[in-house]
């Protein structure tokens, strides 16, 4: 009994420790947890509207129950199942395409030996991600116009002007590089911190074995952020079913909703131009299950690959 109690007290005085040794840290850590609390978890007893037939008058707690009928009224309609495609091709374009631009980015820009020409286009490459995307939006409609730069050109070289961000044959294209070039600098950050934090004494003892740069970085700088990137694709999995609705909404029109409405703006007119307030949650609670699923499906794989340190859990 007095080993018990030893033991019970010596890792009481070790969580006191730990407790007074991070104190400031966990001090710092207060705000982001009520942010997290007030806007992330306090609103997720909204999803009880997917299971209820929300009426205004009578609020969440006085609407009545009526069980799966806006989820069977989901599953029965037939344009439901276009927006699900049209986000998944989105998504996937995106991860495709947009995924391995900021690693190939941050890899090249690694080698760069001049600081200052470094920091230089590390910060020119930030900038996009801080203008909205009504702002690009209008840039882009702009480029991409009649009279815009693009088809002036093609129409110099003696090519036939369209008018791309109304045709359906190139919306997806335009969404995938307007993407990229929005999102590729800030995507890169932690790859730069990544590679920032390899031993510089491999890379001496690489140059001295007669490596050159592009061997440098494949067997030294990629295999080195492999668990970042591992950890990073995990993550980018829980948003393969948002697509971007900021920049879609700000950049679709009518002309391109076969291949351009996704789950975000579908739940958008939905529930807030057409009311249906618990139809919209219910579309939306299948979006956020489905990204789960996802998320254990990819950390499960990585696991099963031999990359179980680079798992979430």
């Amino acid at each position: 009994m007095d080993i018990a109690a030893s033991r019970k007290t010596a890792v009481k005085n070790q969580k006191w420790s730990n407790w007074r040794k991070y104190r400031v840290l966990l001090l710092m850590m207060i705000p982001g947890m009520i942010y997290y609390v007030v806007f992330n978890y306090i609103p997720m007893y909204g999803v009880v509207l997917a299971f209820k037939d929300y009426r205004f008058m009578d609020g969440i707690l006085g609407s009545p129950w009526v069980g799966l009928k806006h989820f069977d009224k989901l599953f029965a309609d037939p344009y439901f199942y276009t927006v699900l495609k049209n986000t998944l091709i989105i998504s996937f374009y995106k991860l495709l395409f947009g995924f391995p631009v900021p690693i190939i980015f941050a890899l090249l820009l690694n080698e760069i030996s001049n600081v200052r020409f470094k920091k230089v286009v590390q910060t020119v490459s930030y900038l996009p991600h801080f203008i909205s995307w009504v702002i690009l939006g209008g840039i882009f409609f702009s480029i991409l116009s009649w009279e815009g730069p693009i088809n002036t050109l093609i129409t110099l070289f003696g090519g036939t002007p369209n008018l791309y961000l109304a045709d359906a044959r190139y919306f997806r294209t335009v969404l995938v590089v307007t993407h990229i070039f929005q999102s590729f600098g800030w995507g890169s950050i932690i790859y730069f911190a990544a590679l920032s934090g390899i031993d510089t004494q491999m890379y001496e003892a690489a140059v001295l074995d007669g490596a050159g740069r592009f061997k440098r970085m494949w067997y030294i700088s990629i295999p080195m952020i492999a668990p970042v990137v591992a950890i990073m694709l995990i993550l980018s999995m829980s948003g393969i079913l948002d697509a971007g609705f900021d920049q879609i909404f700000n950049m679709y029109n009518v002309k391109v909703y076969n291949v351009s409405d996704i789950i975000d703006t579908y739940v958008y007119r939905k529930g807030l131009v057409d009311m249906s307030y618990s139809y919209a949650t219910a579309v939306g609670l299948f979006k956020s299950v489905i990204a789960l699923i996802l998320i254990f499906v990819v950390n499960r794989i990585v696991k099963m690959i031999g990359q179980k340190d680079s798992a979430i859990w």
